[in-house]
Formats: C-alpha cells, sequence, structure tokens
C-alpha cells in the first residue's frame, strides 16, 4: 500500500460518548422540536465566521480570498440532501475529531481559554459548537462534513451515520469554511421545501448579523434573513419607523407600539434588550396559562418564546427581544427556568419596565390611563404574587372611586391624601362593573359623608387587596363587609335623615320578628349605618367570603359553600318605618312573615342574585299587593 492510498483511507474513530445516550440527549432533553437543526447548524456557521472575523484583525490575510462571510443553504430534491455551508474559520483534522467526536464540548473552547490567558478579544464570540451539531441526526440518516481551515491547505470529510462511529478522510480542494452535508430521513422531506427553510430562517435566525442565502433547484440564490440585530444598535440609531417595523415583525400584533423600551446591561453580565408595550390587548391575554411572549434570543440565536424565567407573567403582555451572550445556546427550556443568570436578567428588566411605566404616569397620566384600561387587571396580579416589586406596582395602580366620574382614576397616594376627618381605612367595594356600584346600596352612608371609595371590578382585586393589607398606614376596608364603622365621620347637612322618635323600639320589634320569620337564611338581622336611601341591603360578616367573590367562584364552577348574610335595615325608611309601627300595633301577622322575605329577597336582586325560591317570591309579592289595594277606600 503506497503513502498516498494510505492517506485516502478512511480513518475510523467511535463517539467518546455511547451513541444511544447521545441521541437520546440530545433529541429528548434539549430539542423539543427537530426544526432546531437548522437553527444551530446556523448558528455554528456564524459562530465559524465571527472566529475569522476575530483572528483576521492580526492576519487579514485569512480573509482575503474571500472576504464576504456568509451562510448559504443548498437543497436537492434528487438527492435528498440539504447543505449548510460557510466561508468561516473551518478546521483541521484534530479539531474535526476534538469538536464532533467528543460530546458536550465545545468548539471554541481552546479559543476562550487564548483570551483568558490575555490575548484581546470578544468573548461573546463563544459558541457550543460540539453540542449543538449532533440535532442534525433527528432528520438526517447520514452526516457529512467537508471543510478546510483559514490559513492551511489540507481539507478534511467527515461522516457517520451517528451509529456509534465517524469516520476522516482527505478530501480534495475543499474550500475555506464548512460544508454540512445532510442525506435526510423519509419522514423530514419537509426540508426539502424552500417555503419551510425560508420560515425556520426567519423564525429562528433572521437576525444573524451575516446573510443568511438560499440557493435553490434554479441556482438562484435569495437572502433568506435581513442580519440587522435592531437591538444591540445604540438608541440613538433606532428610529420610531425602524421601532415600528420591528414591533409588527417580532409581537405579529396590529397598531403600534404605545411604548418602546431600548436596554443594554453592561459589566459583569450583559444584555441587550428592545421590548414593547403594545397599544391594544393581545387575543391571548388572559389565557389559563398566562405565558410569557418575550423573545429570547442567545448571541442574536432565537431560543424560545416561551420563557417563564425571562419576564413575570403579570407582565406577559411585553413584546420584544432579549439577547444575551451569558446563556449557552444549547439551554433547554426546563433548565431556563432555574438559570441563575437569567434570574439576574429578569430583575433588571422588570426594575426598567416598571420605571418606565411609572415615568409614563408622571409625565403624561392621560396617556398612561389608556395603558391601565388595557392592562391594569393584569399588572395588578403582580400586586399579589410579587413582594420584591410591590411597591413599584402599587404606584402604578389606577382605580376609579365613587366620587370621581367614569374618567376619572386616582393612585392610592392620591385616596390617602383626600381622606374625611375621622377616617381611619381606605374603603373599597367589589362588583362587575364602575356603574353599578355607584349604584350599590353599600356606598349610600359613605357618600352622605363624603367618603370615597374604591370601585374593584377586576377579579385579581379580591387576591391582592388582603395580601396587601394596607398603604399608607391605613386599612383596606371592604364596604359590603363587616360594620360600617362610619359614627366618627359626620353626615353632610344636605344628606342628614335624623331617625323618628320613637322608632328605635320598633324597629327592634321589627328585626326580632324578621330574625324569626328568616331563621336559618340569614346569619343576622340588624340596624345599618351604610343605608340612607335604599331599604335594605345585604352584607358579608366580618371574615366571610366576599359576596362578589362567592359569586365569581360559582360562575368558574367552583364547589362554594353558601354563606349565610347579614341583612340589614334602614330605620329611617318608609318601608321600615311603616313596617315597624305595623308589629307595635298588630305584632306577628301573615303580611309582616311575607314582607319579612320580600326585603330579603329584594336585597338578594340588588345583589345581582335571583331570588333564593322565585315561585314563593311571586306568591308573596302577590299577596302583599292584593292585600294593600284591598285595604284601599272605594
Amino acid at each position: 500500500m503506497t503513502a498516498e492510498t494510505a492517506a485516502a483511507t478512511p480513518e475510523a474513530f467511535a463517539f467518546q460518548a455511547e451513541t444511544s445516550k447521545l441521541l437520546d440527549l440530545m433529541i429528548h432533553s434539549l430539542y423539543r422540536e427537530k426544526e432546531i437543526f437548522l437553527r444551530e447548524l446556523i448558528s455554528n456557521a456564524s459562530d465559524a465566521c465571527d472566529k475569522l472575523r476575530y483572528a483576521a484583525l492580526t492576519k487579514p490575510e485569512l480573509l482575503a480570498d474571500d472576504p464576504d462571510l456568509k451562510v448559504m443553504i443548498e437543497l436537492n430534491q434528487g438527492k435528498r440532501t440539504l447543505v449548510v455551508t460557510d466561508n468561516g474559520i473551518g478546521m483541521n483534522r484534530a479539531e474535526l475529531i476534538e469538536n464532533l467526536g467528543t460530546i458536550a464540548r465545545s468548539g471554541t473552547e481552546a479559543f476562550v481559554k487564548s483570551l483568558a490567558e490575555g490575548k484581546a478579544g470578544d468573548v461573546s464570540l463563544i459558541g457550543q459548537f460540539g453540542v449543538g451539531f449532533y440535532s442534525v441526526f433527528m432528520v438526517a440518516d447520514k452526516v457529512e462534513v467537508i471543510t478546510r481551515k483559514a490559513g492551511e491547505s489540507e481539507s478534511w470529510r467527515w461522516e457517520s451515520a451517528g451509529r456509534g462511529k465517524f469516520t476522516i478522510v482527505p478530501e480534495p480542494e475543499a474550500k475555506r469554511g464548512a460544508s454540512i452535508v445532510l442525506h435526510l430521513r423519509k419522514d423530514a422531506d419537509e426540508f426539502l421545501a424552500a417555503e419551510r427553510i425560508r420560515h425556520i430562517v426567519r423564525t429562528y435566525s433572521d437576525h444573524i448579523a451575516l446573510p443568511i442565502k438560499l440557493l435553490g433547484e434554479s441556482r438562484s440564490t435569495e437572502t433568506l434573513n435581513s442580519a440587522s440585530a435592531l437591538w444591540t444598535r445604540p438608541k440613538a440609531e433606532i428610529t420610531e419607523e425602524k421601532a415600528r417595523e420591528f414591533y409588527h415583525h417580532v409581537a405579529h400584533m396590529p397598531g403600534d407600539p404605545w411604548l418602546t423600551i431600548h436596554l443594554r446591561a453592561e459589566g459583569r453580565m450583559e444584555y441587550a434588550a428592545l421590548l414593547f408595550v403594545p397599544d391594544r390587548r393581545p387575543f391571548d391575554l388572559f389565557e389559563p396559562d398566562r405565558r410569557s411572549r418575550a423573545k429570547l434570543y442567545v448571541k442574536r440565536v432565537f431560543i424560545t418564546d416561551d420563557c417563564e424565567g425571562l419576564l413575570p407573567r403579570y407582565l406577559r403582555f411585553v413584546r420584544g427581544v432579549v439577547d444575551t451572550s451569558d446563556l449557552p445556546l444549547n439551554i433547554s427550556r426546563e433548565t431556563l427556568q432555574h438559570n441563575p443568570l437569567l434570574a439576574k436578567i429578569k430583575t433588571g428588566l422588570v426594575k426598567r419596565v416598571l420605571g418606565d411605566l411609572e415615568k409614563k404616569a408622571t409625565e403624561a397620566a392621560p396617556d398612561y390611563l389608556a395603558f391601565w384600561k388595557n392592562f391594569g387587571a393584569v399588572v395588578k396580579e403582580g400586586l399579589y404574587e410579587d413582594q420584591e416589586n410591590r411597591a413599584g406596582l402599587i404606584k402604578l395602580a389606577r382605580f376609579q372611586s365613587l366620587n370621581g366620574g367614569a374618567e376619572d382614576w386616582l393612585s392610592l397616594d392620591d385616596y390617602v391624601a383626600r381622606l374625611q376627618e375621622g377616617q381611619d381605612a381606605i374603603y373599597y367595594i367589589t362588583g362587575d362593573s364602575a356603574e353599578a356600584l355607584r349604584k350599590s346600596p353599600q356606598v349610600e352612608g359613605f357618600r352622605a359623608r363624603g367618603v370615597d371609595v374604591l370601585l374593584m371590578t377586576d377579579a385579581v382585586d379580591h387576591f391582592w387587596l388582603p395580601s396587601i393589607g394596607e398603604h399608607g398606614g391605613k386599612q383596606f376596608r371592604s364596604v359590603a363587609q363587616g360594620s360600617a364603622d362610619l359614627d366618627a365621620i359626620k353626615v353632610k347637612e344636605s344628606d342628614a335623615k335624623p331617625e323618628p322618635a320613637g322608632a328605635e323600639g320598633e324597629l327592634d320589634k321589627l328585626i326580632a320578628l324578621i330574625k324569626l320569620s328568616l331563621g336559618n337564611a340569614v346569619k343576622d338581622v340588624r340596624r345599618s349605618a351604610r343605608l340612607t336611601d335604599s331599604a335594605v341591603c345585604l352584607v358579608a360578616d366580618s371574615g366571610d367570603l366576599d359576596m362578589h367573590l362567592e359569586r365569581l367562584l360559582r360562575t368558574h364552577q367552583r364547589e362554594v359553600a353558601t354563606q349565610k348574610r347579614i341583612l340589614e335595615l334602614n330605620p329611617r325608611h318608609r318601608l321600615i318605618r311603616a313596617l315597624g309601627t305595623l308589629v307595635s300595633k298588630a305584632g306577628a301577622s301573615d303580611t309582616l312573615e311575607d314582607a319579612a322575605h320580600l326585603l330579603l329577597d329584594q336585597a338578594r336582586i340588588v345583589e345581582g342574585e335571583p331570588p333564593s325560591d322565585p315561585a314563593a317570591f311571586s306568591r308573596r309579592l302577590s299577596a302583599v299587593l292584593s292585600r294593600a289595594f284591598e285595604a284601599q277606600p272605594g
């Protein structure tokens, strides 16, 4: 055997990792979608070009023969091959063995080590070549790597079917860089379609900072990516028009961004972000999974748009891109959720987003209200979930109130600054709409005293209010729960309605009779300090479930035990006074028995609930009306 023949004979090598474990790791643990193989190959190609660009700073001759760095994708349906080619740094024989024969070793480790030893350079060039490459075996039953290292004359062909071994043989006249030839499996036909390749590149690699070209069957080429990582540019270079176009691309939403946030962090941890707050609600804002939609990139390569660790769920309406060079490209979604570096990035992002929102709230209050109407219900989830940022979130919260109009919104600090003399609590009421709450009987006594009441119309209000408990030294207190405790606050003279003389004894007798008539239907019956115009209302006892929350839970088909409520009577109302006079004169009667149940049903209807027994309600109402009309003369 001659030396030339021996040199051309393929050398066989065994993978250092057992093939079954290798493929299980790469396919089942790190990668969920087969299309990611192309992302990995393009990322590796970009990394190789970045390394060559760096090496050429001191050896410009390395780039002289082919200075335009690029990635080329070629499809051949007849041969069933997909080829990804770059004109980057390339590999020699030793590097092929080291980088493509050893699992979990990076092709850039030696390069980074040389930088750590004192050579100037950009550590953002770190890649994970030796890991991501193996994802090709999800779609290919044979893979070839044809490569020549820049500055060397020898070129090589690496080949493997992914079954425990690979071979290396000299390859004559290969160009600088590397060509990855995938012989596709029968179930991978989709990756021979040009449109599918276009979609994958635009989804995962649109902002790789060098052109990615597609060479089709007609031998014509087209550039698939924009090659413009907008978020890495200085803020001064990002025009409003460019930001708007990128927003449409990344958010897939109509309209314009309401707020654009450009952030670059440098130092011990480096990342860039270009984030947007939409000017309208996304269609999936209230989906049960509450997924964050910001996209995570690593070194300008798309990783995921479903990363819980990137932004909290209460900021799920934020769209945009976060790009870091401190995370490995092969990180799995499961690992991301608990990654300490990502947790630090999240802290910085949340601080910046909340800070910019607070600035808008201060400097452009009318504009900020448009944001709050769209996303306030979601932001308030953070008041319950995020104790670390609760102080900042409180500053963002806006509320409608009893004393304000439909377009009047105030902060908690505004509310505390307007407390009435003798008022020692922040009063609120929960319900389905601000308009309905303004008409609620429970707020009458507060309106008569000029005491403002916050109108809480979001389901999340039931959870964050008790978790916070107080603001500015004032406790939150529901006007529909417990006693009103309004004695310390004076009623406005125009609304003062004194209780008639001698009515107290009559009311006590009426309360006793109504308690007897209703029995276990109510928890208690008592005189009301909160009613001024209505005859009756229902309130929850202190510590009992809020009435509105109980209805919400039932709406969502939760099994909730029905809690008994307290029926309050307005001693100054004509109906209650008339019934008090009647019970003093005649004692118990069928009329008073029916009236007791009708009062309870009336209070239930005002609360948005049906009578407990509609048939009995109809019968009693007819009986009372009949007796009233029969008693009229003539």
